[in-house]
């Protein structure tokens, strides 16, 4: 019966690692959406003449801001969810790793429960 508990500890903590796989890979697609708008806003500045005016949505409310200032915050931002998204990797990594040794671990019970059911059954 020890055993039987030992599996269901074990099935548990492996849907506990797939599901924050899961909402790791959800964050990284969340990330990496970001990080391609923001490329967007940038290579859009690189085409705007020195004079043409640039908006931020604050709001309701448009206001003008310096052109230096909005490429700033967009390569800040930019910056930031680069640092992020190594991040996530890194922790998609870990989760796929434990998972895996998980998986394996219970594998090998399972297997052992099996040995020793067909041991008592012959």
């Amino acid at each position: 019966m020890a055993e039987q508990q030992q599996l269901q500890l074990l099935s548990e903590a492996l849907q506990k690692f797939q599901d924050d796989l899961q909402s790791a890979l959800e964050a990284r697609q969340k990330l990496e959406a970001q990080q391609s708008e923001n490329e967007a806003v940038k290579s859009e500045f690189d085409t705007l003449s020195d004079g043409a005016g640039i908006y931020k949505l604050v709001g309701p409310v448009l206001l003008k801001q310096e052109r230096t200032e909005a490429v700033s915050a967009v390569d800040g931002r930019l910056e930031y969810i680069g640092k992020e998204i190594e991040r996530t990797e890194e922790r998609i990594k870990d989760l796929q790793g434990a998972s895996d040794n998980k998986r394996v671990e219970l594998m090998q019970l399972q297997q052992k429960m099996q040995q020793q059911q067909g041991q008592v059954a012959g």
